[in-house]
């Protein structure tokens, strides 16, 4: 797929990246929030990418953990969705406090629209993508993901990916996880990040 015109030039011609769009000139003062579906990489793209800038990493689902004193799956077990997404709009609100640092958000976070309008307003949001296949993949290596317990991860996955693309589209960056060594995925991050310096210099 051709990159878009207006794409910052060091971006462009990158197979990473999707789409770079409205990224504030101050986002190094901001937090780097990366959205996305279960399996494309977020927690290990995260911890690369904040490596390699220097800041600091946080996973949102953990934190969730912490405050609730219990996995995840857990929580969807005894209290439901609904339950858990009121909990994880809370710790990410706090996690975008600070300034700069690197959050990996759930699959479902950027699709509560209080939350994505936190994160929008406030940080750089980062959708990595990938193809169904991909995600179904990784995401088979582990059984702890409670959307997934029971049933098949390609169908879930489509179904889940029909549902929030239209909200992962509204991230500024979007870039594209593919089937290898996730410093591809990191370096596709940085060339749009310091290609939109670039653009505005």
């Amino acid at each position: 797929m051709e990159a878009p015109s207006d794409m910052p030039p060091s971006a462009r011609g990158h197979r990473g990246v999707r789409r770079v769009d409205g990224v504030r000139a101050d986002w190094r003062r901001r937090p780097i929030v990366l959205v996305g579906l279960m399996g494309s990489g977020k927690t290990t793209v995260g911890k690369r990418l904040a490596a390699k800038l220097r800041w600091p990493f946080v996973d949102a689902d953990a934190e969730i953990e912490v405050a609730a004193q219990m996995p995840i799956s857990e929580i969807f077990a005894r209290f439901g969705e609904s339950h858990f997404r009121d909990g994880e709009r809370r710790v990410i609100g706090r996690l975008m406090e600070g300034g700069h640092k690197i959050i990996a958000t759930g699959g479902g976070a950027f699709v509560d629209a209080e939350t994505r309008a936190l994160i929008l307003n406030e940080g750089t949001a980062i959708w990595l993508d990938a193809a169904i296949e991909t995600l179904a993949a990784r995401v088979s290596k582990r059984n702890h993901r409670p959307l997934l317990i029971g049933k098949d991860p390609k169908q879930v996955l489509g179904e889940l990916m029909e549902l929030r693309a239209p909200c992962y589209r509204q991230a500024p960056i979007h870039i594209i996880s593919a089937d290898g060594p996730h410093e591809e995925t990191v370096n596709a991050i940085l060339h749009a990040l310091i290609g939109r310096d670039s653009k505005a210099v």
